[in-house]
């Protein structure tokens, strides 16, 4: 057997379908969990810096971005070593090792290891669809605020009645961003508009986006794990019933 064939033997033993689900949980997680943490930094300082004063008002808000700092860091650690663990259940399963290297046992364990991954990759797939809803807030809050301030700057050069689009207004509160006795708790009128001209607010939407983004791709990942690993149940349910134990 020459060194070419040899080559392509190998390349047709690779589990394309988790490899490629491996390098999109990796990239998905990667932009979630760095551009999250960045993200949940700089909102605490949006927050306090221009809709709550007191400090006691955004410190619920402030313990919780920074326990779920060290969430993702842990998040980070668990979906590296869940991703390399299918990656091996898909070199394991897929029937190319079986024209590859001869022999290829299809036993009890290795078929209630695929049942097992089937079922942690589903619960957390419906886990992260929560975790992706819930990225989506921060998101939409910003996006409605850089809406209205492209409004108030229309009817700031439209209208010549000044303080015209005083009572547009941006409230954190309705967002559960902050308690509803938080002062000033809500930003209007041209003061709203030159918050929407800060590097700051720029910078953190930007990273909310990143982090939509990448709670989607890992999102997807999961559900072509699902499929993959639904998949390599099946053969080597298969490869049982045929006798290759």
């Amino acid at each position: 057997m020459g060194c070419y064939d040899s080559c392509i033997r190998c390349i047709g033993a690779v589990p394309y379908p988790s490899l490629l689900a491996t390098l999109l949980c990796y990239t998905g997680m990667a932009l979630f969990c760095g551009c999250g943490h960045e993200a949940l930094g700089q909102t605490e300082v949006l927050i306090e810096t221009y809709f709550a004063y007191n400090a006691q008002d955004y410190a619920v808000m402030s313990s919780f971005i920074k326990y779920f700092q060290f969430v993702i860091y842990g998040l980070a650690s668990f979906f590296f070593i869940y991703g390399i663990l299918l990656l091996s259940e898909g070199f394991y399963a897929t029937s190319a090792v079986k024209q590859t290297f001869g022999e290829f046992r299809s036993t009890q364990f290795g078929r209630c290891l695929s049942l097992t991954f089937i079922i942690l990759t589903y619960i957390l797939a419906f886990i992260w669809l929560v975790v992706f809803a819930f990225t989506a807030v921060p998101v939409l809050f910003l996006f409605n605020m850089e809406l209205t301030c492209h409004t108030i700057n229309l009817l700031a050069e439209t209208s010549p009645i000044i303080n015209q689009h005083g009572w547009i207004c941006m409230d954190a509160r309705q967002f559960g961003l902050i308690p509803w006795n938080a002062v000033p708790g809500k930003s209007c009128g041209t003061t709203l508009a030159a918050i929407c001209k800060t590097s700051e607010f720029h910078v953190t939407y930007d990273l909310y986006i990143a982090t939509f983004a990448g709670a989607g791709v890992t999102l997807l990942a999961l559900f072509l794990y699902l499929a993959t690993t639904t998949y390599n149940y099946a053969v080597l349910r298969f490869l049982g019933r045929k006798g290759i134990r």
